[in-house]
């Protein structure tokens, strides 16, 4: 092994740590690696351009003979989104997924054409999987979306539990946690307990969904004309509680949003999702139904600038709009960061004559996935882990995790707070901290799981915070002359025809240092060096920002124009006249 001794089991986090989302944990025995998720998450809006975050696959890469499985916990973007791009970079020979959650793989592996990169089998809750020395089972929990369990590995040097994603609701929509289960493997031993430290920072218990129950149904009751509803594309369950509560009340549905349509297409065709075909309006036919006898189930909940709602709200869907009199629903909690943007939204929706009704103590209308502090403190007394690991969430959710495993038992010493990278190392029941394994975010820009480097990122924010500068030089460098004055060009960062007197003296001071810089034999990089401190300290000194500074440099060559464009530019050679390319 890179980091441990061969009779160890090693336990680490490509993803999950220090985060919400992309979760990503493996277990390593020997010559056997086997990965538990495989997420991605969702940039926030400090990240231009980005449509995914995904873990590092470096480690697995370089261990790519030892990937024996990959187990899901259940179908969520933050478990299963990063697959597709996992299964670029190295070959998983199988994946081991709950039924809904294999379905959703399926779907998206067909999208992404890589369906035939693996096999997906079905687990179930009584399943025991041997993988090598290592041996899989699950059980049931409850979460947002039906079909999720957590993971039992027994391995030669102990026993790991992780709960994936989890509540404890004793009213559930759906089959109960199999508390049962976990407390047989707390009496059996369990060594290392990984668990959800999502709502760490929420005191008492999480509520019930069938609270939620109630508010649907007294929303329908109450709504006068048009019921619009936003929720997560992927909360299965309330998606199934709202479609009921249509049917009880005798309203069409309206399915708007890709995510959605894809979500209650793949529910209806798995058992999921339970409704007459009848109870099914397209947005195109929706003008011959009564507004007092319509349901729009859309995305957007979180205020998605693309999403269904936002573009209903902004007058820019095809074939709905606000229209006075209509209730729109936001059946979910705004999740952190994601508050201005719903507040957007609903000043949009309210100045367009709809009564928006959002989640409140007066509106019970979301109700969370994760468990609260009590429950948290319940499942650590059940399981009676030796050591325990606080996974998905951010460093204070993890910290919180740990003292409440503290307060109901856990030694303060067997308690170990991780970021992704970091390993721990399992030998005949005892646990001690590992070396780090290299990891990083991936920037996917599009479908490229090659990703973007953190370079690019920060060169991104630096054009949007501080804008760029173009520097042109025309110059002769057999010689060591300009030809003429350097041209500057700026966008984003001031308009220079507004500032003569600063570009005069920009101009003047990159002229003056490539003369000085000419009177001995020079390199284009170091030209480009100079222009960019001297350029870079003046504007600095003048306005406090720091542009992105691109020298352009052209060049003459055997009494024939060729302009050479800068590396940092295109990195390519355009002639003007006939003459011999040259490059930088």
């Amino acid at each position: 092994m890179d980091y441990a001794l061969r009779s160890d089991t090693a336990i680490f986090a490509l993803g999950g740590l220090g985060e919400v989302g992309k979760n990503m944990y493996c277990i390593e025995y020997e010559d056997s690696l086997i990965i538990i998720d495989s997420g991605a998450k969702f940039p926030e809006s400090d990240l231009p351009g980005i449509d995914y975050v995904i873990p590092d696959y470096s480690y697995l890469v370089r261990n790519q003979f030892k990937v024996k499985a990959l187990f899901i916990t259940h179908g969520h973007e933050d478990h299963i989104g990063g697959i597709p791009f996992l299964l670029q970079k190295i070959r998983v020979p199988k994946i081991y997924a709950p039924r809904l959650a294999a379905s959703l793989i399926r779907k998206k592996l067909e999208e992404h054409r890589l369906k035939d990169k693996t096999i997906i089998e079905e687990i179930t809750e009584d399943k025991v999987i041997t993988v090598k020395d290592l041996s899989v089972k699950f059980f049931r929990v409850t979460h947002s979306i039906p079909d999720a369990f957590g993971i039992c590995v027994d391995t030669p040097n102990g026993r790991v539990v992780t709960t994936g994603d989890f509540k404890i609701d004793l009213t559930p929509v759906g089959p109960d946690f199999n508390i049962h289960k976990l407390a047989k493997l707390g009496e059996e031993g369990i060594d290392l307990l990984l668990s959800d430290s999502t709502n760490a920072e929420v005191e008492g218990y999480s509520k019930s969904e069938q609270n939620v129950i109630k508010s649907i149904n007294e929303i329908f009751r109450n709504a006068p004309g048009r019921l619009i509803i936003a929720t997560f594309a992927s909360n299965i369950n309330r998606i199934q509680q709202i479609i009921e509560a249509a049917v009880l009340y005798k309203r069409k549905i309206v399915v708007v949003g890709r995510s959605m349509e894809k979500t209650v297409q793949m529910g209806r065709e798995a058992g999921y999702i339970v409704c007459p075909d009848s109870y099914f309006l397209t947005p195109e036919t929706i003008k011959y139904a009564r507004n007092d006898e319509i349901l729009i189930l859309c995305t957007g909940s979180q205020g998605e600038p693309l999403a269904a709602l936002s573009r209903i709200a902004q007058d820019q869907h095809r074939y709905l709009k606000i229209m006075p009199g209509d209730t729109v629903v936001f059946s979910s909690s705004p999740i952190p960061g994601n508050t201005t943007s719903v507040n957007k939204v609903i000043n949009l929706l309210t100045r367009s004559g709809a009564v928006v009704i959002t989640n409140s103590i007066l509106s019970n209308i979301h109700a969370t996935g994760h468990a609260s502090q009590d429950e948290q403190k319940l499942l650590i007394k059940i399981a009676k882990p030796k050591y325990f690991m606080p996974v998905h969430g951010e460093y204070r959710m993890q910290k919180l995790h740990a003292d409440i495993a503290n307060e109901v038992g856990v030694p303060l010493e067997n308690i170990f707070i991780l970021s992704n990278g970091d390993s721990l190392l399992l030998n005949n029941g005892v646990v001690r901290p590992g070396k780090r394994i290299d990891t990083d975010d991936i920037y996917v820009d599009g479908n490229d799981s090659s990703g973007l480097s953190t370079a690019v990122i920060r060169d991104r924010r630096n054009l949007g915070n501080d804008g760029l500068v173009a520097v042109l030089v025309s110059m002769d460098s057999r010689n060591n002359k300009l030809l003429c004055s350097p041209s500057i060009v700026s966008r984003g960062f001031m308009h220079f025809k507004e500032n003569d007197e600063l570009l005069l003296q920009a101009t003047t001071l990159i002229d003056n240092a490539l003369k000085e810089l000419f009177k001995d034999k020079v390199t284009f990089s170091d030209i480009k060096n100079t222009i960019r401190n001297v350029i870079g300290n003046f504007f600095y000194q003048k306005s406090r920002r720091n542009p992105m500074i691109i020298p352009v440099l052209m060049n003459k060559i055997e009494h024939h124009d060729t302009l050479i464009l800068s590396n940092d530019f295109f990195e390519t050679i355009k002639p003007v006249k006939r003459g011999r390319k040259r490059s930088i």
